[in-house]
């Protein structure tokens, strides 16, 4: 009966409802997209069988001053033999493959895994088997398993498909063993072939740290546990196994190695848990200034059924029964505005889908489903019930022989009518100062974020490409050089471009080779293990390419790669703390390990943020692409290095095709990989600024508009109720410069309070979001100030129009109309 009476009311005011929905859905729908995204990425469980036994298994270096250094195969063989709490342990490695064989060239991303990796996640292949200990062993013939969607596009889906060959990399063709089933995703990576690791133990040494390990923990077994578990068994595999020539035992042991044990959602989902719940809090204000504004909404209708109300009251009617109608219709205005907010967050996520955000883990479990409904109706109930109560505070209990006298036309408001709906406009604007300067430090990260010099220029006139060179296609490194060098200038023919090279790795887009260097005039004692420093491998041309600076000394020329001259470079931060001064490095000799020859630093180039804008720029050492008695091999090759090409066509939809021509004029078996701009990746390493900034900003709006359009309706209201007050003023000879000060010294005042209010909570407020910020303070002087001079600019501007029709009132008008 309530709810029928409820809606019947609300059906007879379509403006106002109209007006209230579309407030909550707003609010409602903000809370809920951002809250599918939080579910999906956060809080849902991985779609493993027992997932929550699932652990990556990584590991710190403190004394070489590594944060995560992965895992390695001497490590892996230990906790698999005599580790206690893993049930199982795996190992893999993401790497790229060119399959060749089936049709046109194509490069596809691989993982190279233990054969306990696939079962540890629990997946029984939709066709054919899982690896098994004979495709592990140490040179067993190739076996592949192919995923779901690689084998839909490849195949069509034909179970034929199972125990057919496929050429990766150039080597012996793999046969496919299996498929796996549509609904397997590996650790959120887009892997399209899977392949055996096949480790070898008695070819294990120290080190070898380039893999990545998860495991599936025993039974009653817990994190704490599986640490002191893995850190009891660092000693014993560092005693196992013997080092490369000239390293030691106790290198490994000065390093400290030790295990980070960690549920394998927290490692799959980064850093980026802060971000979301920082977002999150900021949409929710957004909600709570919706639900001010609804409140007074209701708060103006209500008091017109202040009469009512009463005469209810004094027939017989309850407090209960009065909150009843009143909680009823709140909550039912509340249901339908999270019905349509709703309809917005699925709209909303779908937008946020499809522009895929970088950086953001687990997409793929982004959607609008139960647990998401459940939260979006009990987050409407919420709304109506935080509104609706303010309403039962105030009318539940009317004053009736008040409000029956109160009933002629004539009386103007009262100041306490007005109290709280100038408390919840205070609020508003309290909540949006909040919001307007987050998306204000905000705003002024990303302006230093983008006048850090990276170390590049114009990166939307660099174009990048992977491309492997197997060895079934060259034997040797001066045969891939020379197929590299045959690439790069039938590039370089292409109209439009101006220069080509070749680099390892792209600047922001991971972190590259670490390993150590050791400098001929610095003295290292007996078995210390000395920094470890960034490799990056480059063709010549490749620093004008990227335009990055030669501070001293010379590039590489293609005579020190073809004749494996002992030459190096090194960046300009690497020169100056080794040396002092970038010219002082030049001459002076580096070498990888003590059993290899020296290398004389010929140049030094400039620093490049290789982490992005917001981190430090490392110290790094470049190493010609092709050298001899390097790391232990004698003929040391890069055979899928990056392609940088700058042209400016980069952007151009018919350039890659170019190039594609070009690179299949000199050998039709090589695919391209992971073409895009350094523009791309320059931007991705902003995502989650741009992100967090984005939202912040949507929120900040979003309040603003809402606070403001709050004090609007505050005024307007008021203008109406004191329509016999002004008429009066006016006949008496009050000017309309006097009327309008009246009404924008109210406003003035609410926006004062709410902006001194929102200042106080922002200062403890914004340091939450503290580890988002770049190059400018959580109390930022200049943020703070021209948010509040904005918001109190709007709001005087929000008060003006009522103010000023307030003045232009016929006074012979308004004492009739009373």
């Amino acid at each position: 009966m309530h709810i029928r009476h409820a809606v019947r009311r609300l059906v007879q005011f379509p403006l106002f409802t109209a007006v209230a929905v579309l407030t909550l859905a707003i609010g409602v729908g903000a809370n809920v997209a951002i809250f599918a995204v939080v579910y999906g990425v956060l809080l849902r469980p991985l779609a493993y069988p027992e997932a929550g036994r699932l652990v990556a298994v990584d590991h710190n270096a403190p004394g070489v001053n590594i944060q995560s250094a992965g895992s390695a195969p001497f490590l892996f063989f230990t906790y698999q033999d005599q580790a206690k709490t893993f049930e199982q342990i795996g190992v893999w490695q993401p790497a790229t493959a060119a399959v060749t064989g089936l049709a046109e060239p194509e490069q596809v991303p691989l993982a190279i895994v233990s054969r306990s990796v696939l079962p540890i996640l629990g997946v029984t292949p939709a066709a054919g088997r899982l690896f098994t200990a004979a495709d592990d062993a140490p040179g067993a013939a190739g076996t592949a398993i192919l995923s779901y969607d690689y084998w839909q596009a490849r195949f069509g889906g034909d179970r034929s498909a199972i125990g057919r060959l496929i050429t990766l990399n150039g080597n012996p063709p793999a046969q496919i063993v299996g498929v796996l089933p549509a609904s397997f995703r590996f650790l959120d990576r887009p892997i399209s072939v899977f392949v055996p690791a096949q480790l070898n133990r008695g070819n294990t040494f120290l080190g070898q740290f380039n893999y990545r390990s998860i495991a599936r923990l025993a039974p009653g077994a817990t994190i704490e546990q599986a640490n002191a578990d893995a850190a009891r068994l660092v000693p014993v595999a560092i005693n196992s196994f013997p080092s490369f020539p000239g390293f030691s035992a106790k290198m490994f042991s000065d390093a400290r190695i030790a295990p980070i044990v960690r549920p394998l959602k927290d490692d799959l989902i980064g850093n980026v848990g802060g971000v979301l719940w920082v977002v999150m809090g900021t949409i929710g204000l957004v909600l709570l200034v919706a639900c001010a504004n609804v409140a007074n909404l209701l708060l103006v209708r209500t008091d017109g059924r202040r009469q009512e109300l009463a005469i209810r009251a004094a027939l017989g009617a309850g407090r209960s029964r009065i909150a009843r109608e009143l909680m009823t219709e709140s909550l039912v205005l509340g249901v339908c505005g999270g019905a349509v907010g709703v309809a917005i967050a699925y709209l909303g996520v779908h937008t946020l889908l499809a522009a895929a955000p970088a950086k953001l883990p687990r997409l793929s479990e982004i959607s609008i489903d139960a647990p998401v409904l459940l939260f979006s109706f009990l987050l409407s109930l919420f709304a109506g019930a935080l509104f609706g109560g303010i309403l039962v505070l105030k009318y539940a209990a009317p004053r009736v022989a008040l409000a029956l006298r109160a009933g002629g036309r004539t009386m103007s408001d009262g100041r306490e009518r007005q109290r709280a709906r100038n408390l919840l406009v205070v609020a508003q604007i309290a909540m949006a100062m909040v919001l307007l300067v987050g998306s204000g430090l905000m705003i002024r990260t990303f302006q230093a974020l983008r006048h850090v010099n990276p170390g590049f220029a114009a990166p939307q006139d660099v174009f990048t490409m992977r491309l492997t060179i197997p060895a079934a296609l060259a034997k040797t490194g001066r045969e891939t050089l020379l197929m590299q060098q045959n690439i790069t200038n039938a590039i370089a023919a292409l109209p439009g471009v101006t220069s080509v090279g070749l680099s390892s790795v792209l600047p922001m887009d991971g972190p590259g080779r670490l390993d150590l260097v050791l400098a001929e005039d610095k003295p290292y004692q007996e078995g210390q293990l000395p920094p470890l420093r960034r490799y990056v491998f480059l063709s010549p041309g490749t620093l004008g390419t990227y335009g990055t600076a030669l501070v001293a000394g010379r590039d590489f020329t293609w005579d020190d790669l073809y004749q494996t001259r002992p030459v190096a470079l090194v960046s300009e931060n690497f020169a100056r703390e080794l040396w002092g001064s970038p010219a002082a490095a030049l001459g002076k000799r580096l070498r990888e390990s003590t059993k290899t020859p020296w290398r004389e630093i010929v140049g030094v180039v400039g620093n490049v943020r290789m982490d992005g804008v917001d981190a430090a720029a490392p110290a790094f050492v470049c190493w010609p692409l092709l050298m001899a008695n390097f790391s232990g091999e004698a003929d040391s090759i890069r055979r899928a290095p990056a392609f940088v090409i700058r042209s400016a066509r980069a952007q151009s939809a018919g350039f890659i095709t170019d190039v594609s021509r070009a690179v299949w004029s000199v050998n039709p078996n090589l695919p391209l990989a992971n073409a895009r701009t350094l523009q791309e990746i320059y931007d991705k390493s902003l995502a989650r600024t741009s992100f967090t900034l984005v939202m912040l900003s949507i929120a900040g709006a979003m309040a603003l508009l809402l606070g403001v359009a709050g004090l609007y309706g505050v005024i307007a209201y008021a203008v109406s109720q004191r329509r016999r007050e002004i008429g009066i003023r006016v006949a008496l000879g009050a000017r309309p410069g006097e009327v309008t000060r009246l009404f924008l010294t109210h406003g003035l005042r609410l926006a004062s309070i709410g902006t001194a209010i929102g200042l106080a909570f922002t200062v403890v407020l914004v340091r939450l979001m503290s580890s988002l910020l770049f190059g400018v303070s959580a109390i930022d002087p200049l943020t703070y100030a021209t948010v509040a001079v904005g918001l109190t600019a709007a709001a005087l501007l929000a008060c003006y129009v009522p103010a000023a029709r307030a003045a232009a009132m016929n006074p012979v008008e308004a004492l009739r109309g009373e």
